[in-house]
């Protein structure tokens, strides 16, 4: 069913332009930052207790006992593997001994705290003992094994080791037994989906079916009557912890509440809905499954339309970390949380392969450019978990439903999915560029690189150059065999041109992206992309931005400060006439400007009262200062605004 097929770790080289400094960022600072905190060295911050419990583990099966226990939350291996899968990505990228050998070091603890028949978790080693598996819903030992086994497959990509995989092998071979509709077995599936696309990756490596089949089980048998995660509570004979009577039916939150192909909406915790619905495509594609395939399109059309931030963002409450209903999108209590962005990218990958479609592409590079990349700090050691559309720090200081929103990033979490998730995003960024056939390159993503691609004529090598989001200017040059190259053309971008060899031409245009067949040989295309500033504005039906407005200028979102503007930023206005300029003397790391604007802001008045009868409001003119919405909170904490009053010419 797969149209196109994703490119591998080695196969696509990024190291200039806007995203080469983020990649430098992820290597020499984010990653060793990370280390320290999952060895628990970071000074004035939560502890990780990930290393700790994993070499207590270890030394449990060796026979070794020092007496402690096991320490913090239930899914701590999750943040060590995706810290693994990220430090694999940088070995793809750039050879490095050192951390290769700590990687080493990492997979024989792992090795040392597996069980004899395969089980791996260090919560169940240190804690379940013989009651493993008896909490699906919450105790995400087969998450955790999700994200090990995505980890051991980009370090075998990175380095061709093959230990690794074979200990998340025999680790699935021991879910296989456990799990299934055969007598004895339990006819389970992951409380917080992540096993499923992670099966899928095990076995677009391995080749082996029992993989693929395991992950189909587990999302065919989600949501099936009885319900399993009512089953296992009764079997525990106590009260599981249950979401507030505002989330009905419960079972929502884990998007188990019917069988999938049944669902019409996507609902619950935003991370697991996407990660279960990445896991999804991927299945439905091998499996050549026209109904779940449907299921998967109507699911994400649901999420884009209706529950989709500006910014990139899914989940409007902090309340279970969740979607809620259909245009229900509000600003400054948004959670639009770090992951659930990061598993929007990963699921518009994987929809992308399908079928190549510019829409699921800009809805890619929104979350990129915009969510993703708002919640680390410039200098990569400080992160948002919460990436809300408006920051009015006082609410966050002083209001219960303003507690997650934080007005500065922080070092680390006692839940840190997100850093960990962030920079295995970044150094697996390669994969989101391109996808290919035997005849067609499609570039998804403007990103400054250089490719090699085995098609059906012979390798084609392709390189980008690109200052893109700077500008909208990108010069690609091909070279050996005869292919066909495809290009998105941005649903931001009004106006396009393609020059081939110095010549104008007009291409085909299908799904979105400009075609050009090229002869064997070189060829350089020269695209340019109109990047004027925009405004953007809201389906009525949201009624948070009604008359409301924002600025975007090619992928990425704007907004204003509190230290250019001052504070109280709800008063401002943009009238519709006023002209919106770049801003250079503002520039950001890539070369971004900011954007400038004539504006007004709503004086206090004349009447010392709360209300006022039938007083017109003065507006001063002031000057509005944007700044890209990804950079925001680096320059101390204040309040921040996306969407601004707009002024009728």
């Amino acid at each position: 069913m797969k149209n196109t097929q994703p490119v591998s770790l080695k196969q696509v080289k990024i190291d200039k332009g806007f995203w080469g400094y983020y990649r430098d960022l992820a290597f020499s600072s984010m990653i060793p930052h990370q280390w320290r905190a999952l060895n628990d060295d970071l000074s004035d911050a939560p502890p990780s207790y990930s290393l700790r419990n994993l070499r207590l583990a270890a030394d449990r099966n060796r026979g070794l006992s020092s007496g402690e226990t096991y320490q913090g939350p239930c899914f701590l291996d999750s943040d060590l593997a995706k810290w693994l899968e990220a430090a694999a990505g940088w070995l793809a990228a750039r050879p490095d001994e050192q951390l290769e050998k700590s990687i080493d070091e990492v997979i024989d603890l792992l090795a040392a705290a597996q069980e004899a028949d395969g089980y791996l978790n260090t919560f169940g080693s240190l804690v379940l003992g013989k009651n493993r598996w008896r909490n699906l819903r919450d105790e995400h030992e087969l998450y955790c094994s999700g994200h090990l086994i995505e980890a051991a497959v980009a370090y075998f990509e990175a380095t061709g080791k093959r230990r690794f995989i074979d200990i998340m092998e025999r680790n699935v071979a021991c879910i296989a037994e456990a799990f299934g509709r055969e007598p004895g077995q339990r006819r389970g599936y992951p409380g917080h989906p992540e096993l499923e696309l992670a099966l899928m990756r095990l076995f677009h490596v391995t080749g082996n079916p029992h993989h693929a089949r395991l992950a189909r089980y587990f999302i065919e048998e989600r949501g099936q009557q009885p319900l399993y995660f009512e089953e296992e509570k009764k079997r525990a004979g106590r009260e599981q912890a249950d979401w507030p009577p505002y989330i009905r039916p419960p079972l929502r939150q884990y998007q188990a509440h019917k069988p999938l192909k049944e669902q019409q909406t996507l609902d619950g915790h935003a991370v697991r809905a996407l990660y279960l619905l990445s896991g999804l495509v991927d299945v439905a594609a091998e499996s050549g499954s026209s109904e779940l395939m449907q299921t998967a399109e109507r699911l994400w059309d649901n999420c884009i339309r209706h529950r989709l931030y500006v910014t990139g963002g899914v989940g409007s409450t902090h309340h279970g970390e969740a979607f809620t209903f259909d245009n229900h999108l509000p600003n400054g209590t948004a959670y639009a949380e770090t992951c659930a962005s990061i598993a929007l990218v990963f699921a518009a990958r994987r929809m992308l392969e399908v079928q190549p479609r510019s829409a699921i592409a800009d809805v890619m590079e929104r979350a990129l450019y915009n969510n993703c990349l708002a919640s680390v700090q410039l200098d990569g050691t400080r992160f948002f978990y919460v990436n809300p559309l408006q920051v009015w720090p006082s609410a966050s200081q002083q209001e219960p439903d303003h507690w997650h929103v934080k007005p500065e990033r922080q070092k680390w979490f006692g839940c840190a999915c997100c850093p960990t998730n962030l920079i295995r995003l970044l150094s697996s960024l390669d994969r989101y560029v391109f996808t290919y056939n035997s005849q067609t390159i499609y570039q998804h993503l403007y990103i400054d690189s250089e490719a090699v691609f085995s098609m059906a004529n012979g390798l084609v090598q392709l390189t980008c150059r690109t200052r893109y989001p700077a500008d909208g200017a990108v010069t690609l040059h091909k070279d050996g065999a005869a292919c066909r190259l495809a290009w998105r053309v941005p649903g931001w971008c009004r106006q396009h041109t393609l020059m081939q060899d110095g010549r104008q031409v007009v291409p085909d245009i299908e799904n979105g992206y400009i075609q050009i067949d090229c002869p064997a040989g070189p060829v350089t295309v020269s695209l340019t992309f109109d990047m004027q500033p925009c405004r953007v504005t809201c389906d009525p039906a949201v009624p948070e931005n009604i008359g409301k407005v924002c600025l975007q200028r090619g992928p990425l979102l704007y907004c204003l400060e509190e230290a250019d503007q001052g504070r109280e930023l709800w008063r401002l206005y943009l009238p519709d006439n006023s002209p919106v300029d770049l801003d250079w003397h503002q520039a950001w790391p890539g070369d971004i400007p900011g954007l400038k604007a004539a504006g007004y802001r709503q004086a206090d008045g004349s009447v010392d009262s709360l209300y006022r009868f039938a007083e017109t409001p003065e507006l001063v003119p002031v000057r509005l200062n944007f700044v890209p919405y990804y950079v925001w909170g680096n320059r101390g904490p204040g309040e921040m605004l996306v969407w601004l009053h707009a002024l009728p010419g």
